[in-house]
């Protein structure tokens, strides 16, 4: 699918007079002004991303009566139950607030729902469970935020709750808990709403015990980028530290998880999060009960820790199978039900999918298509479903449009979930098209790439690259710096190297330098006749040589 090229065009005062503030090259100035960072106390902040930058956690509304009720709760010598969820950012958000509790001395436990048995969040059967655990204080964490009924259940039956969710809240509805943490709350005035539920948590520990948990910012990193966050403001600030910490981490259990999943001695990165551990964390809340994760991250014993990992580990790769044979047979209603012209959103079900791997199913259907996915796995007459989203539309204002024909439903821009009775499938995915035609453009339709700046080849140095670098860590929000060159020529011939890669040279007449296009095997002919290139690409070094040296990772081609 041919990619649009955006190109935004330089801001030369802008540009030039943050450059000199700063001092640094214009091309950083340019890439930061991108990335909306326009003035020099924003740009300070973005690159030195020191923890004192991070803002006070009392900012966030109701984080007073959390600590207060949470510090009753040790004097009262109360229960309190921790309610999570089964992905990485519920788990790691779990394990925090636990062994944060733990080591103040409260009596705690925690429950995670198993996701085929009961879904997400906290359910009907929730009252029953703190009853039976005769708890006082029930803190949910990346769930309650919707749950005004299960909230009220317990108000009734006098369990005091606090809720920790950065999901979006109902409009103008919250649940009556005693305390509500959700930077997306409509009368929070906290200045960054992007945390995810293990930042939030990390927040309310620093809150409780008044210090910054740095030790703590490797399980911050984990749950943050696995729940695909925004890496701008304190994310940015929480991860780049939190990378840090994972690299040299005392927890057992990361321990365990790096070395099984063959990173050991290896600096972590943000795609080593994305690709490798948070999967296998993950693995084990898709296909059963996400305990095992959740034990692994609290182990304290190494040799217990390897073997939870290595189980996680064989989980994986057992998801990985069912995962591929479901997203095969999705393809094929794809290509049998869905008319491109009239559907701007595909809507695929049959009966007894996986409900564990959907998510990752519409995912890779959005990806191949580059069109807002939902994937439905019936059961008799109830289908529960898993939507992923483009850029350019709002996953979860969508299906608030059609909240008429859904039991339940939950998410935010680009991820979601839902239940829906088998009958109103149909009138659903007319009802979302509907909607779909008046928020998406054609345009929207074709998957583009956000280029920073056309830069000559010959102008890129060692010490540039460095400082491109510099920027990281690149995520959501923050991608890696494209570049664009234009009219380069070819120097020798285009080679082929394993996993379908092309490596080739190209020279702008003062400068010429070696370019890797990952996976880009089936442009081998085109490169070779063409008369020159116009290349998108990331700036590297090339640090195999004995002599470090310039390196572009292609990313698209423009030939004449």
């Amino acid at each position: 699918m041919q990619k649009i090229w955006n190109i935004p065009s330089p801001l030369p005062f802008g540009q030039i007079k943050l450059a000199k503030n700063l001092d640094i090259h214009p091309l950083i100035a340019q890439i930061l002004i991108n990335r909306n960072i326009t003035d020099e106390s924003q740009a300070r902040i973005f690159l030195e991303a020191d923890l004192s930058m991070l803002y006070d956690p009392f900012r966030l509304k109701d984080m007073d009566r959390a600590v207060e009720r949470i510090k009753q709760a040790k004097r009262n010598n109360e229960s309190v139950l921790i309610f999570g969820d089964y992905d990485v950012d519920g788990i790691t958000a779990c394990a925090l607030l636990k062994s944060t509790l733990l080591k103040m001395g409260l009596k705690v436990s925690h429950y995670i729902p198993h996701r085929l048995n009961e879904g997400y969040g906290l359910n009907g059967s929730v009252e029953k469970l703190a009853k039976h655990k005769k708890i006082d204080l029930l803190i949910s964490v990346d769930c309650g935020i919707t749950s005004i009924i299960e909230i009220e259940a317990l108000n009734k039956t006098g369990i005091d709750t606090i809720i920790v969710d950065h999901h979006e809240p109902l409009k103008h509805k919250l649940p009556k808990a005693v305390a509500i943490i959700n930077s997306k709350r409509h009368d929070c005035t906290y200045p960054f709403k992007d945390l995810a539920a293990v930042g939030l948590v990390f927040k309310l520990c620093g809150a409780m015990e008044a210090k910054t948990l740095t030790e703590d910012l490797d399980f911050v990193a984990l749950g943050t980028i696995a729940d695909v966050m925004s890496l701008t403001g304190e994310n940015r600030i929480l991860v780049k530290h939190g990378l840090k910490q994972i690299n040299r981490t005392k927890k057992k259990g990361l321990q365990a998880l790096i070395e099984v999943s063959g990173l050991k001695d290896k600096s972590i990165e943000p795609s080593f999060i994305s690709f490798i551990l948070a999967p296998r964390l993950n693995a084990s809340g898709r296909l059963s009960s996400a305990e095992k994760s959740l034990s692994l991250l609290l182990s304290q014993d190494l040799n217990q820790a390897l073997n939870l990992a290595r189980e996680l580990n064989d989980e994986n790769k057992m998801r990985q199978k069912i995962q591929e044979e479901i997203l095969s047979e999705a393809l094929s209603l794809v290509e049998k039900e869905v008319n491109f012209k009239e559907h701007n959103i595909i809507v695929v079900s049959k009966q007894g999918w996986h409900r564990g791997v959907l998510g990752i199913v519409a995912s890779k259907i959005t990806e191949r298509f580059y069109r807002p996915s939902i994937v439905i796995s019936l059961e008799q007459n109830l289908g529960r479903g898993s939507g992923r989203s483009i850029e350019s539309f709002h996953l979860f204002n969508a299906l608030s449009s059609c909240s008429s024909l859904l039991k339940n439903f939950g998410g935010h821009a680009f991820a979601a979930g839902l239940t829906i009775s088998k009958e109103n499938i149909e009138p659903f995915k007319l009802l979302l098209n509907s909607f779909a035609k008046e928020k998406i453009a054609p345009q929207d339709l074709n998957p583009s790439l956000k280029i920073d700046a056309e830069f000559p080849l010959s102008a890129l140095n060692l010490k540039l690259i460095k400082d491109i670098e510099n920027l990281a860590p690149f995520g959501v929000g923050n991608p890696k710096p494209l570049l664009c060159s234009r009219n380069l020529k070819l120097k020798g011939k285009p080679i082929v190297l394993r996993g379908e890669t092309i490596k080739f040279w190209v020279t702008d007449g003062k400068l010429t330098c070696q370019v890797l296009g990952f996976g880009m095997v089936s442009l081998l002919d085109i490169i070779s006749e063409a008369k020159h290139l116009d290349l998108v690409y990331t700036p590297a070094i090339d640090t195999w040589r004995e002599e470090p040296a310039i390196q572009i990772e292609l990313k698209d081609i423009k030939v004449g």
